[in-house]
């Protein structure tokens, strides 16, 4: 089995609201791959039907190799500190503490404060060095860098980076456009409880359309265009302009983000 993870015609429903309906996704193993979806999607509930945590109704789910989880949501007792947690996880595990890893996370210089005490950073890379204990195939991240600064997301991301290259498959649910477009091999967006999309970021642009947005300042104020042809629109916003004599102050020409990407693609898919 070269695959990570397989799910095939995943459904879960809760009560009469279909969440699930009919889910496949294969994921490779050593790859780094992002779930999106609008809220409300399915992300979690498929995340937490593949990790064993919530059941489902009908459908397969392979998982080929041990699998490590830091959910988007976790605490621990208010008092303990990191190393009593990180022992306690290592004896649920059966498994030595790995020292290098701690430091890389930084958990060492954090080992006496309570975890009441700890930031929000402090805390997210507890909760992936105990996920990574055990020393797991497969790591699933949701939203791992959420309420962190930028210090503590580029320190999480080079530590993501480094788990990749080690061999590890990591599955990650994210807001943050600009992370899983810097991140990740391939994304999947999950929309009515089904992938509408699964490919590269340059796959995503070319299956919507290259689009672009072109910003105009003038006396009179800002506008943003949109269009797939940047010297056509650009000739004729101009002529339109000059013809109405308003000056331009500054033009300024974008090539569509990730994010517009995925809303334009979501938005399609539900029309």
């Amino acid at each position: 089995m070269n695959c990570a993870i397989q799910v095939c015609g995943l459904k879960k429903s809760y009560g009469s609201h279909r969440v699930l309906n009919g889910l496949d996704l294969q994921i490779e193993k050593g790859e780094i791959y992002a779930l999106l979806g609008v809220n409300g999607a399915g992300k979690t509930t498929s995340l937490e039907c593949i990790e064993g945590l919530r059941n489902y109704d009908s459908g397969t789910i392979l998982v080929n190799g041990k699998m490590g989880i830091q959910l988007q949501s976790s605490s621990l007792p208010a008092h303990i500190k990191p190393m009593e947690a990180v022992k306690l996880f290592a004896k649920w595990n059966k498994t030595k503490i790995d020292s290098t890893m701690l430091n890389a996370l930084g958990l060492k210089e954090i080992e006496k404060k309570p975890y009441n005490q700890l930031s929000t950073g402090q805390k997210r890379r507890l909760h992936l060095a105990l996920a990574l204990i055990g020393n797991p195939d497969i790591i699933f991240l949701d939203e791992p860098t959420a309420g962190l600064d930028v210090e503590g997301r580029i320190s999480l991301h080079e530590q993501i980076r480094k788990l990749k290259s080690s061999g590890k498959t990591i599955v990650l649910a994210s807001h943050d456009m600009a992370e899983v477009e810097t991140l990740c091999d391939r994304i999947a967006i999950l929309n009515n409880g089904a992938i509408v999309f699964c490919g590269t970021a340059s796959e995503l642009t070319d299956k919507v359309g290259k689009k672009y947005f072109i910003h105009i300042k003038t006396q009179q104020g800002d506008s943003t265009f949109e269009t797939d042809n940047i010297e056509d629109t650009l000739i004729s916003l101009l002529a339109d302009l000059k013809q109405k004599e308003m000056h331009v102050l500054d033009i300024k020409v974008d090539r569509g983000t990730l994010e517009q990407h995925f809303m334009e693609m979501t938005r399609r898919e539900t029309e």
